[in-house]
């Protein structure tokens, strides 16, 4: 017996074109091969180097996630890693260029500099590294 694999994770957005866009953006993914994205407002996907999906699902209302504040829990966050340093900055620069906000900043933690963020439909995301050196 084969065990599932992920095959990608799916977020819950107001605005199904913008969100697809900012991961497409910063992730350098692309939509998938043939996919007319024009007009699609209720479920769109973006596909990574090795087939992994992000997709994105239309929703009425979601309240942002307040986290830290327990108020709006976060309930999913995703984890990004950037592989250098100066990484970790450019994909930072790329971040607030495309509309994320700044939640933590714990860029000077020796064993895993990272930075806490919320997407433009307010969920919560992490880009850190392991280039500590």
């Amino acid at each position: 017996m084969s065990l599932p694999r992920l095959r990608g994770v799916v977020l819950d957005t107001t605005d199904v074109p913008r969100l697809a866009e900012f991961y497409r953006l910063l992730l350098g993914w692309s939509y998938p091969a043939g996919l007319e994205v024009e007009g699609v407002t209720d479920w769109l996907s973006i596909v990574g180097p090795s087939g992994e999906r992000l997709s994105f699902q239309q929703v009425e209302v979601l309240p942002p996630t307040t986290w830290p504040d327990a108020e709006v829990p976060q309930q999913l966050h995703l984890d990004l890693l950037a592989e250098t340093r100066a990484d970790l900055e450019e994909t930072h620069r790329r971040a607030l260029e495309l509309g994320a906000v700044v939640r933590r900043e714990q860029v000077d933690d020796p064993e895993e500099p990272l930075r806490v963020y919320t997407d433009p439909a307010g969920h919560t995301f992490c880009v850190f590294t392991h280039d500590v050196g």
